[in-house]
């Protein structure tokens, strides 16, 4: 993994509160940077709430109902706002398989196949994501303690083998919707997420 620089910054006020966003990336021609998305109130020197989200262009943009992306992204902003958190921004599209990808891979699913299986099917990972960018991004803010917003197993792995201290997991559930019940089952049962509330 390249390292990742800071590449620049400026204040974002948001329908959340107020914010900082900066870009990061290996080269400064780089058109989709990461984004850390910092609190006014941020303070790294205190535990800090932290939403570690993947990009999901069709829930985080367009609310789709196909998954519960868009839906816990804002609940990660809300609470970022009230808490003096940290949202960092994963250029990741689709569990990392990208955006043309994804929507095979919809069609798949539209076709009988469940989200690991479409993926397996196109001869990619199911989950392709990796998280020492989050890392990375951490050691830049000063970052060492975490309540870490999450669901994911293999995120909250990937902090808990790293420097920073995980204080505690908050859970990000968002009740299912019929368009995405199978989809968070999968989640769940296949790919171990942390969906009941524990």
């Amino acid at each position: 993994m390249d390292r990742l620089i800071k590449q620049g910054q400026t204040a974002l006020p948001t329908s959340w509160g107020n914010f900082t966003m900066i870009a990061y990336s290996v080269t400064e021609e780089e058109p989709m940077p990461h984004l850390a998305m910092v609190h006014e109130d941020f303070d790294p020197t205190k535990p800090v709430y932290l939403r570690i989200h993947s990009e999901c262009l069709t829930g985080d943009l367009f609310h789709s109902h196909r998954c519960d992306c868009g839906e816990q992204l804002d609940r990660a902003m809300e609470m970022a706002a009230e808490k003096g958190g940290v949202v960092l921004y994963l250029r990741q599209e689709g569990r990392g398989i990208g955006l043309i990808n994804k929507i095979k891979a919809y069609n798949l699913q539209d076709e009988g196949l469940n989200t690991a299986d479409a993926n397996s099917h196109l001869g990619l990972e199911v989950d392709g994501r990796h998280y020492d960018i989050a890392l990375q991004m951490m050691k830049d803010l000063k970052i060492s303690e975490v309540h870490l917003l999450t669901n994911n197993p293999l995120k909250l792995e990937a902090v808990e083998d790293s420097e920073v201290k995980v204080i505690s997991r908050i859970p990000l559930v968002i009740k299912a919707k019929a368009e995405n019940f199978n989809y968070l089952k999968t989640k769940k049962d296949l790919m171990g997420h942390f969906l009941d509330n524990d």
